[in-house]
Protein backbone atom coordinates (compact mmCIF):
# COMPACT_ATOMS: atom_id res chain seq x y z
CA UNK A 1 0.00 0.00 0.00
CA UNK A 2 1.27 3.72 -1.16
CA UNK A 3 1.46 6.35 1.73
CA UNK A 4 0.07 8.85 0.57
CA UNK A 5 2.14 12.89 1.50
CA UNK A 6 1.27 14.69 4.27
CA UNK A 7 -0.52 17.57 3.93
CA UNK A 8 1.32 20.80 5.60
CA UNK A 9 -1.73 21.14 7.68
CA UNK A 10 -1.37 17.26 8.92
CA UNK A 11 2.66 18.04 9.50
CA UNK A 12 1.72 20.94 11.56
CA UNK A 13 -1.39 19.07 13.86
CA UNK A 14 1.41 16.13 14.43
CA UNK A 15 4.61 18.85 15.50
CA UNK A 16 2.16 20.68 17.85
CA UNK A 17 1.96 18.20 20.86
CA UNK A 18 6.13 18.00 20.49
CA UNK A 19 6.03 21.82 20.45
CA UNK A 20 4.13 22.10 23.39
CA UNK A 21 5.94 19.55 25.43
CA UNK A 22 9.33 20.94 24.78
CA UNK A 23 7.39 24.72 26.08
CA UNK A 24 6.00 22.98 29.16
CA UNK A 25 9.62 21.36 29.22
CA UNK A 26 11.42 24.92 29.37
CA UNK A 27 8.98 26.55 31.42
CA UNK A 28 9.73 23.74 34.21
CA UNK A 29 13.10 24.14 33.85
CA UNK A 30 12.89 27.36 34.49
CA UNK A 31 10.94 27.45 36.82
CA UNK A 32 13.39 24.79 38.80
CA UNK A 33 16.04 27.64 38.34
CA UNK A 34 14.22 30.37 40.41
CA UNK A 35 13.43 27.84 43.07
CA UNK A 36 17.02 27.31 43.21
CA UNK A 37 16.13 23.37 42.90
CA UNK A 38 18.10 20.91 40.42
CA UNK A 39 17.04 18.78 37.66
CA UNK A 40 15.12 15.49 38.93
CA UNK A 41 17.44 13.50 38.08
CA UNK A 42 20.20 15.20 40.40
CA UNK A 43 19.78 14.45 44.38
CA UNK A 44 19.97 17.51 45.97
CA UNK A 45 22.50 18.73 48.71
CA UNK A 46 19.89 18.64 51.18
CA UNK A 47 16.91 16.98 51.51
CA UNK A 48 13.81 19.50 50.44
CA UNK A 49 11.26 20.37 53.79
CA UNK A 50 8.08 18.36 52.19
CA UNK A 51 5.40 20.60 53.74
CA UNK A 52 7.36 23.70 52.87
CA UNK A 53 7.12 22.56 49.41
CA UNK A 54 3.39 21.42 50.04
CA UNK A 55 2.48 25.27 51.41
CA UNK A 56 4.80 26.52 48.33
CA UNK A 57 2.43 24.53 45.87
CA UNK A 58 -0.26 26.03 47.33
CA UNK A 59 0.67 29.56 47.30
CA UNK A 60 1.56 29.43 43.23
CA UNK A 61 -0.54 30.58 40.24
CA UNK A 62 1.08 29.51 37.49
CA UNK A 63 0.36 26.32 35.90
CA UNK A 64 4.08 25.38 34.97
CA UNK A 65 5.37 26.79 38.38
CA UNK A 66 3.06 24.60 40.36
CA UNK A 67 3.77 21.65 37.93
CA UNK A 68 7.71 21.86 38.88
CA UNK A 69 7.30 22.08 42.53
CA UNK A 70 4.65 19.17 42.81
CA UNK A 71 6.64 16.92 40.95
CA UNK A 72 9.82 17.91 43.20
CA UNK A 73 7.36 17.28 46.23
CA UNK A 74 6.46 13.83 44.67
CA UNK A 75 9.89 12.91 44.04
CA UNK A 76 10.92 14.04 46.99
CA UNK A 77 8.51 11.89 49.13
CA UNK A 78 9.60 9.05 47.23
CA UNK A 79 12.97 9.83 48.39
CA UNK A 80 12.62 10.00 52.08
CA UNK A 81 13.01 7.76 54.57
CA UNK A 82 10.50 6.19 56.29
CA UNK A 83 10.81 8.94 59.14
CA UNK A 84 10.44 11.83 57.00
CA UNK A 85 7.26 10.44 54.94
CA UNK A 86 5.60 9.87 58.19
CA UNK A 87 6.42 12.73 59.70
CA UNK A 88 5.03 14.48 56.26
CA UNK A 89 1.44 12.76 56.54
CA UNK A 90 0.81 13.94 60.26
CA UNK A 91 1.81 17.65 59.03
CA UNK A 92 -0.74 16.91 56.16
CA UNK A 93 -3.44 15.37 59.28
CA UNK A 94 -2.37 18.41 61.62
CA UNK A 95 -1.48 21.56 59.03
CA UNK A 96 -3.41 20.80 55.92
CA UNK A 97 -7.23 20.75 57.19
CA UNK A 98 -9.89 23.72 56.58
CA UNK A 99 -8.98 26.89 57.40
CA UNK A 100 -10.26 27.57 60.88
CA UNK A 101 -10.20 31.84 59.95
CA UNK A 102 -12.26 31.21 57.06
CA UNK A 103 -14.48 28.82 58.96
CA UNK A 104 -15.63 31.05 61.34
CA UNK A 105 -16.06 33.83 58.96
CA UNK A 106 -18.85 31.56 56.69
CA UNK A 107 -20.07 30.88 59.98
CA UNK A 108 -20.94 33.82 60.33
CA UNK A 109 -22.28 34.55 57.61
CA UNK A 110 -24.19 31.86 57.09
CA UNK A 111 -26.22 32.62 60.32
CA UNK A 112 -26.42 36.33 59.01
CA UNK A 113 -27.97 34.73 55.96
CA UNK A 114 -30.46 32.60 57.26
CA UNK A 115 -29.37 29.58 55.88
CA UNK A 116 -28.99 31.08 52.52
CA UNK A 117 -28.04 29.67 49.31
CA UNK A 118 -25.17 31.56 48.44
CA UNK A 119 -23.59 30.88 52.40
CA UNK A 120 -24.04 27.34 52.54
CA UNK A 121 -22.27 27.18 49.44
CA UNK A 122 -19.44 29.75 51.00
CA UNK A 123 -19.39 27.10 54.29
CA UNK A 124 -18.86 23.80 52.05
CA UNK A 125 -16.11 25.49 50.05
CA UNK A 126 -14.29 26.98 53.71
CA UNK A 127 -14.81 23.46 55.33
CA UNK A 128 -12.86 21.68 52.70
CA UNK A 129 -9.35 20.26 53.95
CA UNK A 130 -5.96 22.51 52.33
CA UNK A 131 -5.02 19.13 51.56
CA UNK A 132 -7.59 18.05 49.39
CA UNK A 133 -6.64 20.74 46.59
CA UNK A 134 -3.10 20.00 47.47
CA UNK A 135 -3.69 16.09 46.38
CA UNK A 136 -5.90 17.96 43.06
CA UNK A 137 -2.18 20.13 42.28
CA UNK A 138 0.42 16.90 42.93
CA UNK A 139 -1.87 15.27 40.38
CA UNK A 140 -1.23 17.80 37.67
CA UNK A 141 2.57 16.83 37.70
CA UNK A 142 3.53 14.00 35.47
CA UNK A 143 2.95 10.61 36.60
CA UNK A 144 1.02 12.42 39.83
CA UNK A 145 -2.19 9.97 40.03
CA UNK A 146 0.15 6.77 40.78
CA UNK A 147 2.48 8.61 42.91
CA UNK A 148 -0.52 9.80 44.65
CA UNK A 149 -1.41 6.75 45.10
CA UNK A 150 1.82 5.13 46.40
CA UNK A 151 1.51 7.89 48.81
CA UNK A 152 -1.38 6.50 50.34
CA UNK A 153 0.01 3.51 50.77
CA UNK A 154 2.17 4.37 52.75
CA UNK A 155 -0.77 6.22 55.29
CA UNK A 156 -2.46 3.18 55.00
CA UNK A 157 0.30 0.92 57.05
CA UNK A 158 0.41 3.70 59.84
CA UNK A 159 -3.22 4.52 60.27
CA UNK A 160 -3.48 1.43 63.51
CA UNK A 161 -0.61 3.40 64.77
CA UNK A 162 -1.23 6.92 64.14
CA UNK A 163 -5.20 7.49 63.98
CA UNK A 164 -5.17 11.03 63.51
CA UNK A 165 -3.77 9.99 59.61
CA UNK A 166 -7.42 8.78 58.92
CA UNK A 167 -8.09 12.46 58.08
CA UNK A 168 -5.68 12.53 55.28
CA UNK A 169 -7.01 9.03 54.40
CA UNK A 170 -10.52 9.95 54.27
CA UNK A 171 -8.99 13.02 52.01
CA UNK A 172 -7.29 10.45 49.21
CA UNK A 173 -10.47 8.15 49.34
CA UNK A 174 -13.04 11.07 48.82
CA UNK A 175 -10.86 12.12 45.51
CA UNK A 176 -10.02 8.58 44.15
CA UNK A 177 -13.44 7.58 44.32
CA UNK A 178 -14.07 10.47 41.66
CA UNK A 179 -10.82 10.29 40.10
CA UNK A 180 -11.39 5.87 39.50
CA UNK A 181 -15.03 6.21 38.60
CA UNK A 182 -16.43 3.60 36.31
CA UNK A 183 -16.53 5.76 34.02
CA UNK A 184 -13.02 6.55 33.61
CA UNK A 185 -12.14 2.76 33.40
CA UNK A 186 -11.54 0.75 30.73
CA UNK A 187 -12.15 -2.77 30.54
CA UNK A 188 -9.23 -5.07 28.79
CA UNK A 189 -8.79 -9.01 27.47
CA UNK A 190 -5.51 -10.08 28.42
CA UNK A 191 -4.15 -12.55 26.88
CA UNK A 192 -0.49 -13.98 25.71
CA UNK A 193 -0.12 -11.78 23.16
CA UNK A 194 -0.44 -8.64 25.53
CA UNK A 195 2.69 -6.47 26.41
CA UNK A 196 5.04 -8.32 28.59
CA UNK A 197 5.18 -5.41 30.77
CA UNK A 198 1.31 -6.23 31.78
CA UNK A 199 1.74 -9.67 31.88
CA UNK A 200 4.57 -9.27 34.17
CA UNK A 201 1.99 -7.71 36.54
CA UNK A 202 -0.20 -10.18 36.29
CA UNK A 203 2.23 -12.92 37.94
CA UNK A 204 3.07 -10.29 40.56
CA UNK A 205 -0.53 -9.59 41.32
CA UNK A 206 -2.06 -12.28 41.46
CA UNK A 207 -3.22 -12.48 44.87
CA UNK A 208 -5.42 -16.16 45.38
CA UNK A 209 -3.67 -18.68 43.22
CA UNK A 210 -0.20 -17.50 43.01
CA UNK A 211 1.38 -17.75 39.19
CA UNK A 212 4.18 -20.07 39.27
CA UNK A 213 6.30 -19.28 36.25
CA UNK A 214 5.65 -17.95 32.58
CA UNK A 215 4.19 -21.69 31.41
CA UNK A 216 1.17 -21.31 34.22
CA UNK A 217 0.43 -17.73 33.18
CA UNK A 218 0.44 -18.95 29.10
CA UNK A 219 -1.72 -22.20 30.91
CA UNK A 220 -4.04 -19.32 32.12
CA UNK A 221 -4.28 -16.69 29.23
CA UNK A 222 -3.57 -18.45 26.13
CA UNK A 223 -6.25 -21.89 25.32
CA UNK A 224 -9.28 -21.16 24.05
CA UNK A 225 -11.27 -22.03 26.96
CA UNK A 226 -9.64 -19.61 29.14
CA UNK A 227 -10.18 -15.47 29.40
CA UNK A 228 -8.45 -12.78 31.97
CA UNK A 229 -9.96 -9.29 31.69
CA UNK A 230 -8.70 -6.38 33.76
CA UNK A 231 -9.87 -2.70 34.33
CA UNK A 232 -7.53 0.45 33.33
CA UNK A 233 -7.08 3.80 34.18
CA UNK A 234 -5.95 5.80 31.39
CA UNK A 235 -3.37 7.95 34.17
CA UNK A 236 -1.76 4.15 34.96
CA UNK A 237 -1.44 3.00 31.69
CA UNK A 238 0.21 -0.46 32.36
CA UNK A 239 -0.92 -0.78 35.68
CA UNK A 240 -3.92 -3.35 35.74
CA UNK A 241 -6.32 -2.02 39.01
CA UNK A 242 -7.82 -5.58 38.82
CA UNK A 243 -7.96 -8.69 36.97
CA UNK A 244 -10.41 -11.75 36.80
CA UNK A 245 -8.98 -14.86 35.25
CA UNK A 246 -12.01 -17.06 33.93
CA UNK A 247 -12.30 -20.48 32.73
CA UNK A 248 -15.09 -21.80 30.36
CA UNK A 249 -16.11 -25.15 30.96
CA UNK A 250 -19.29 -27.65 30.72
CA UNK A 251 -19.93 -27.92 34.10
CA UNK A 252 -19.55 -26.40 37.45
CA UNK A 253 -15.97 -27.34 38.79
CA UNK A 254 -15.19 -28.15 42.68
CA UNK A 255 -12.07 -27.78 42.80
CA UNK A 256 -9.15 -25.13 41.81
CA UNK A 257 -6.48 -27.46 40.44
CA UNK A 258 -8.37 -29.20 37.56
CA UNK A 259 -8.28 -25.46 36.67
CA UNK A 260 -4.67 -24.84 36.78
CA UNK A 261 -3.51 -28.20 35.57
CA UNK A 262 -0.75 -27.84 33.22
CA UNK A 263 -2.02 -30.76 31.58
CA UNK A 264 -5.09 -30.73 30.97
CA UNK A 265 -6.85 -30.44 27.32
CA UNK A 266 -8.46 -27.15 26.55
CA UNK A 267 -11.99 -27.59 25.06
CA UNK A 268 -13.58 -25.70 22.48
CA UNK A 269 -14.54 -21.71 23.96
CA UNK A 270 -18.18 -22.81 21.59
CA UNK A 271 -18.14 -26.00 23.58
CA UNK A 272 -18.36 -24.93 27.44
CA UNK A 273 -21.50 -23.89 29.03
CA UNK A 274 -19.98 -22.63 32.10
CA UNK A 275 -17.93 -19.23 32.67
CA UNK A 276 -15.72 -19.77 36.12
CA UNK A 277 -14.57 -16.58 37.92
CA UNK A 278 -11.99 -18.53 39.63
CA UNK A 279 -9.52 -15.44 41.02
CA UNK A 280 -10.22 -12.02 40.83
CA UNK A 281 -7.24 -9.94 42.13
CA UNK A 282 -7.00 -6.13 43.41
CA UNK A 283 -3.58 -5.17 42.80
CA UNK A 284 -3.45 -1.43 43.81
CA UNK A 285 -3.27 -1.23 48.04
CA UNK A 286 -3.51 2.59 47.60
CA UNK A 287 -6.82 1.79 46.08
CA UNK A 288 -8.26 0.05 49.05
CA UNK A 289 -12.11 0.97 49.35
CA UNK A 290 -12.10 2.08 45.83
CA UNK A 291 -15.02 -0.57 44.51
CA UNK A 292 -13.98 -2.14 41.55
CA UNK A 293 -14.77 -6.23 41.16
CA UNK A 294 -18.92 -5.84 41.18
CA UNK A 295 -18.30 -3.51 37.86
CA UNK A 296 -15.92 -5.89 36.40
CA UNK A 297 -17.86 -9.01 37.04
CA UNK A 298 -20.85 -7.57 35.62
CA UNK A 299 -19.63 -6.19 32.53
CA UNK A 300 -17.26 -9.86 31.90
CA UNK A 301 -20.57 -10.90 32.03
CA UNK A 302 -21.74 -9.01 29.30
CA UNK A 303 -18.52 -9.54 27.46
CA UNK A 304 -18.69 -13.56 27.40
CA UNK A 305 -22.55 -13.58 26.77
CA UNK A 306 -21.78 -11.66 23.34
CA UNK A 307 -19.07 -13.53 22.36
CA UNK A 308 -19.99 -16.78 23.79
CA UNK A 309 -24.55 -17.05 23.81
CA UNK A 310 -23.57 -20.96 24.27
CA UNK A 311 -22.29 -19.68 27.74
CA UNK A 312 -25.69 -20.02 30.38
CA UNK A 313 -24.25 -20.29 33.69
CA UNK A 314 -21.86 -17.84 35.60
CA UNK A 315 -20.15 -19.13 38.96
CA UNK A 316 -16.94 -18.41 40.91
CA UNK A 317 -14.79 -21.61 42.65
CA UNK A 318 -14.24 -18.80 45.41
CA UNK A 319 -11.69 -19.31 48.30
CA UNK A 320 -12.92 -19.22 51.94
CA UNK A 321 -10.21 -17.58 53.56
CA UNK A 322 -11.65 -17.08 56.83
CA UNK A 323 -12.86 -20.10 57.29
CA UNK A 324 -10.39 -22.19 59.17
CA UNK A 325 -9.59 -18.88 62.06
CA UNK A 326 -13.96 -18.98 62.83
CA UNK A 327 -13.41 -22.69 62.96
CA UNK A 328 -10.65 -22.67 65.71
CA UNK A 329 -12.39 -19.95 68.03
CA UNK A 330 -15.52 -22.21 67.62
CA UNK A 331 -13.66 -25.69 68.59
CA UNK A 332 -11.57 -23.78 71.79
CA UNK A 333 -15.00 -21.61 73.43
CA UNK A 334 -18.33 -23.95 73.41
CA UNK A 335 -20.19 -21.02 74.71
CA UNK A 336 -20.37 -19.48 71.27
CA UNK A 337 -22.56 -21.93 70.52
CA UNK A 338 -21.54 -22.64 66.74
CA UNK A 339 -20.84 -26.66 66.96
CA UNK A 340 -22.16 -29.05 69.22
CA UNK A 341 -20.17 -31.67 71.43
CA UNK A 342 -20.56 -34.51 68.49
CA UNK A 343 -19.09 -31.91 66.16
CA UNK A 344 -16.01 -31.08 67.85
CA UNK A 345 -15.19 -34.94 68.88
CA UNK A 346 -15.49 -35.13 65.03
CA UNK A 347 -13.41 -32.24 64.35
CA UNK A 348 -10.69 -33.39 66.45
CA UNK A 349 -9.07 -34.80 63.19
CA UNK A 350 -7.73 -31.75 62.01
CA UNK A 351 -5.19 -31.58 64.33
CA UNK A 352 -3.68 -34.74 62.67
CA UNK A 353 -1.30 -33.19 60.12
CA UNK A 354 -1.59 -34.57 56.73
CA UNK A 355 -5.73 -35.96 56.94
CA UNK A 356 -5.90 -34.18 53.60
CA UNK A 357 -4.23 -37.25 51.54
CA UNK A 358 -5.64 -39.89 53.97
CA UNK A 359 -8.89 -41.09 52.19
CA UNK A 360 -9.88 -42.54 55.81
CA UNK A 361 -9.47 -39.23 57.58
CA UNK A 362 -10.74 -37.16 54.77
CA UNK A 363 -13.46 -38.49 54.66
CA UNK A 364 -14.58 -39.16 58.49
CA UNK A 365 -14.49 -35.25 58.36
CA UNK A 366 -16.30 -34.62 55.22
CA UNK A 367 -19.49 -34.00 56.79
CA UNK A 368 -18.71 -32.25 60.22
CA UNK A 369 -16.62 -29.83 57.97
CA UNK A 370 -19.31 -29.39 55.45
CA UNK A 371 -22.08 -28.38 58.43
CA UNK A 372 -19.30 -26.22 59.98
CA UNK A 373 -18.88 -24.20 56.85
CA UNK A 374 -23.04 -24.18 56.42
CA UNK A 375 -22.62 -22.72 59.82
CA UNK A 376 -20.12 -20.40 59.03
CA UNK A 377 -22.08 -18.73 55.89
CA UNK A 378 -25.07 -18.97 57.03
CA UNK A 379 -25.61 -18.33 61.35
CA UNK A 380 -22.45 -16.87 61.92
CA UNK A 381 -21.66 -13.15 62.24
CA UNK A 382 -18.83 -10.86 63.33
CA UNK A 383 -18.72 -7.91 65.80
CA UNK A 384 -20.74 -5.72 63.04
CA UNK A 385 -23.45 -8.37 62.04
CA UNK A 386 -22.21 -9.41 58.93
CA UNK A 387 -21.16 -12.47 56.88
CA UNK A 388 -17.34 -12.77 58.35
CA UNK A 389 -16.07 -13.83 55.26
CA UNK A 390 -14.53 -11.09 53.34
CA UNK A 391 -14.79 -12.80 49.82
CA UNK A 392 -18.55 -14.10 50.63
CA UNK A 393 -19.66 -10.38 51.63
CA UNK A 394 -17.99 -9.25 48.12
CA UNK A 395 -20.04 -11.48 46.31
CA UNK A 396 -23.32 -11.88 48.40
CA UNK A 397 -22.89 -7.81 48.42
CA UNK A 398 -22.90 -8.40 44.23
CA UNK A 399 -26.10 -10.50 44.15
CA UNK A 400 -24.19 -13.96 43.60
CA UNK A 401 -26.32 -16.76 45.69
CA UNK A 402 -24.35 -19.27 47.57
CA UNK A 403 -24.90 -22.14 45.40
CA UNK A 404 -22.30 -24.87 46.39
CA UNK A 405 -19.74 -25.82 49.03
CA UNK A 406 -16.57 -27.73 47.79
CA UNK A 407 -15.21 -30.12 50.19
CA UNK A 408 -11.32 -30.55 49.44
CA UNK A 409 -11.67 -27.89 46.84
CA UNK A 410 -8.03 -26.30 47.35
CA UNK A 411 -5.42 -28.24 48.84
CA UNK A 412 -2.89 -26.58 48.42
CA UNK A 413 -0.42 -25.75 51.60
CA UNK A 414 -2.43 -22.11 51.76
CA UNK A 415 -6.03 -23.56 50.73
CA UNK A 416 -5.63 -26.35 54.06
CA UNK A 417 -3.84 -23.17 55.88
CA UNK A 418 -7.13 -20.73 55.51
CA UNK A 419 -10.07 -23.00 54.46
CA UNK A 420 -9.59 -26.91 56.07
CA UNK A 421 -9.09 -26.86 51.49
CA UNK A 422 -12.83 -25.56 51.21
CA UNK A 423 -13.99 -23.88 48.52
CA UNK A 424 -17.56 -22.07 47.10
CA UNK A 425 -19.19 -21.59 44.18
CA UNK A 426 -21.25 -18.52 43.95
CA UNK A 427 -24.07 -18.14 41.56
CA UNK A 428 -24.70 -15.04 39.42
CA UNK A 429 -28.08 -15.92 38.13
CA UNK A 430 -28.56 -12.85 36.08
CA UNK A 431 -32.67 -13.05 36.73
CA UNK A 432 -31.57 -12.46 40.19
CA UNK A 433 -29.17 -10.57 41.38
CA UNK A 434 -31.03 -7.20 41.90
CA UNK A 435 -32.98 -9.06 44.62
CA UNK A 436 -30.65 -11.18 46.14
CA UNK A 437 -28.05 -7.77 46.23
CA UNK A 438 -31.27 -6.09 48.25
CA UNK A 439 -31.97 -9.00 50.81
CA UNK A 440 -28.02 -9.07 51.22
CA UNK A 441 -27.79 -4.93 51.49
CA UNK A 442 -30.90 -4.08 53.61
CA UNK A 443 -31.27 -7.13 55.65
CA UNK A 444 -28.03 -9.17 55.90
CA UNK A 445 -29.77 -11.95 53.61
CA UNK A 446 -28.07 -14.55 52.59
CA UNK A 447 -28.94 -16.24 49.49
CA UNK A 448 -28.10 -19.84 49.63
CA UNK A 449 -29.19 -23.16 47.49
CA UNK A 450 -31.49 -25.54 48.92
CA UNK A 451 -28.34 -27.94 48.75
CA UNK A 452 -26.00 -25.54 51.04
CA UNK A 453 -29.74 -25.26 53.81
CA UNK A 454 -29.53 -28.74 53.95
CA UNK A 455 -26.09 -28.81 55.36
CA UNK A 456 -26.89 -26.51 58.55
CA UNK A 457 -27.17 -28.99 61.82
CA UNK A 458 -30.90 -28.77 63.64
CA UNK A 459 -30.49 -25.27 65.47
Amino acid sequence: MMKTAESPRDSQRQSRPAFLAELFETLTDRTRRLWGRRDAGSPPVEAPNLSELAEALLSRRGEASGSAIAAELLAAFDRADAGARLAFLQNLAERFGPDATRVEQALAALSRDAGGADAIEALHAASEPRRQELFRRLNLAPGGTAALVRMREECLRHLRDTPALRRVDSDFAHLFSSWFNRGFLGLRHIDWNTPAAVLAKIIRYEAVHAIQNWDDLRNRLEPTDRRCYGFFHPQLVDEPLIFVEVALTRAIPDNVADLLDLARQPIAAEDADTAVFYSISNTQRGLAGVSFGNFLIKQVVGELKAELPNIRTFVTLSPVPGFATWLAEARADPALGMLDAEQRIALALLDEPGWQDDPVRAEALRAPLLAAAATYFLRARDGRGRVIDPVARFHLGNGARLERLDYLGDVSAKGVQQSHGMMVNYLYDLDRIEANHEGFAERGAVAASEDVRRLLPAA
